[in-house]
């Protein structure tokens, strides 16, 4: 769950992310350079994995903390296989 301290910090990144895809359409439509459009969509995509980290890392110390001290064992196997399974998106 996302707390407002962290939404709070997540929303403004999003609006810059959103901000530069509405630019790169006006790039596009604008017929700007290739490589220019490019670094654009680098710099969404470096955005964008600033947002991963920062809400993969909430989830760690809320949901994963709060599984693994519940001393549940099925509940703790499926926070790992969900991390393994997001480890495994990043790494694509």
């Amino acid at each position: 769950m996302i707390d407002e301290k962290l939404k709070k910090e997540i929303i403004p990144r999003i609006r810059k992310v959103k901000g530069q895809i509405e630019g790169i359409e006006r790039m596009v439509n604008d017929k700007r350079y290739c490589v220019d459009i490019l670094q654009q969509i680098y710099a969404i995509i470096g955005g964008l994995k600033v947002i991963s980290l920062m809400i993969l890392k909430n989830h760690i110390d809320t949901c994963v903390k709060k599984s693994i001290t519940s001393k549940n064992k099925g509940e703790i196997e499926t926070k790992v296989d969900e991390l393994i399974e997001i480890y495994k998106r990043f790494l694509k």
